[in-house]
């Protein structure tokens, strides 16, 4: 996993701080943007290895940031995860269809991320 790029997008500090750190951990290099918006451009400009993806986003909210990223023919192939507090009925359904790949609920499960990991980087 050493080198790969995961760009985290996420408006709460402390919960990018605890991502970023759990990342790096792992040997991950990390892009961080704060809002969805910042999150879509950062995918274009440096074209990470996956993306973890909170819904609840100032200026574009993570359904919206997927979306754009997923109809963009250069970044579809991207495995994004929503990371969120929305625990909700339907709401790993609605990130699916928004065209996340998988779906993660709050406070992060340390052995799940590292799964989803797996499964999705190698």
């Amino acid at each position: 996993m050493a080198n790969q790029r995961i760009l985290v997008v996420e408006d709460n500090r402390d919960n990018m701080i605890l991502i970023v750190d759990i990342l790096e951990s792992l040997d991950f290099d990390v892009i961080q943007a704060q809002d969805g918006e910042q999150g879509v451009s950062l995918a274009n400009s440096e074209r990470p290895d996956l993306i973890l993806m909170d819904l609840s986003l100032p200026k574009m909210d993570g359904w919206t940031a997927t979306r754009t990223i997923k109809e963009n023919e250069d970044l579809k192939q991207i495995p994004i995860i929503a990371l969120t507090a929305h625990a909700m009925v339907g709401d790993r359904e609605r990130a699916l269809e928004a065209g996340c790949d998988d779906y993660m609920t709050k406070p992060i499960n340390l052995p799940v991320l590292a799964k989803m990991l797996t499964t999705f980087l190698g």
